[in-house]
Order: structure tokens, then C-alpha cells, then sequence
């Protein structure tokens, strides 16, 4: 199974779009900038990915944005087969991993540039960043 997920294996007419909030527009401004980012407590610096409104430690709503080195590693991932928009056959990975200089902060995203048989958890990993529409980046992983 060889594993090239990318704008292109997209159908015609398929888009992914994004939906910003307060709690997650820095993400996103910074994502279009290709720099990776958490969000962290402003006031005892907790990282939580998804970023919610308030610190789930200290319930404080100030936040921090700082730009993360975008590497990680990968805590898990799946196989899937199908195209989620067309059902067709396409080989695609999805993971969670932990994201580097933001301890206990998780992303889901996508692993390319690899043969879905060789993914393994723990192995290591760099963000890339997916064109998806409106001048917006997905960011994506591919192995270090």
C-alpha cells in the first residue's frame, strides 16, 4: 500500500474547509503562515490541544500562542482505504500525535510521504503544510 495524500487525490469539487472561533483563529492565522502552535495558559502554562475558551488547570482564559519547533511523535494512528468524500479507494493515515515543545498537547492530522505499512507508534515525525482553500494550510506530518 503506498501512502501520497495531497490536493491532488482530492475529488474535483471536494474542499476542506475550516471554521475559527476565538479559541482557535491563532491556530490558523499561524497555520497560514506555516508555523505550528498550541495553545498554552497565559497564566500556569497548561498546553491543551483542542484550545478551549479556559485552562482546564487553573480555568484562567488567557491565552499563549508560541511557535512550537514542528516535530512530534506519533501516539496513534488508523489505516483507512476509502475516500471520505467519495468512497473510493484511497489509502490515507490518520494520527494523533504529541506535539514537540507543548507537553501534553495532541493534533490529529494526516501522515504522508510514507508507506502506510512502515507508520509506527513512536517514530518521529515534521509538520508540512496542504494547501485546502482560501489561502488556508493544513498542516500534515511526514517522517523525520
Amino acid at each position: 500500500m503506498s501512502l501520497e495524500y495531497g490536493p491532488a487525490q482530492l475529488l474535483p469539487g471536494d474542499k476542506i474547509a475550516i471554521s475559527t472561533d476565538t479559541s482557535t483563529e491563532p491556530f490558523w492565522q499561524m497555520a497560514r503562515e506555516k508555523k505550528l502552535t498550541a495553545c498554552q495558559c497565559a497564566k500556569c502554562g497548561h498546553f491543551r490541544m483542542p484550545p478551549t475558551p479556559y485552562c482546564p488547570e487553573c480555568q484562567s482564559r488567557e491565552m499563549n500562542w508560541p511557535e512550537l519547533p514542528g516535530t512530534a511523535t506519533v501516539f496513534s494512528f488508523a489505516i483507512c482505504t476509502r475516500s471520505p468524500y467519495s468512497g473510493e479507494p484511497l489509502i490515507y493515515v490518520p494520527v494523533v500525535v504529541d506535539l514537540d515543545g507543548a507537553p501534553g498537547a495532541r493534533l490529529v492530522s494526516n501522515l504522508v510521504g510514507i508507506d502506510a505499512e512502515k507508520v509506527e507508534i513512536g517514530m518521529k515525525v515534521k509538520v508540512d503544510w496542504n494547501p485546502i482553500q482560501d489561502g488556508w494550510l493544513l498542516p500534515v506530518f511526514r517522517p523525520v
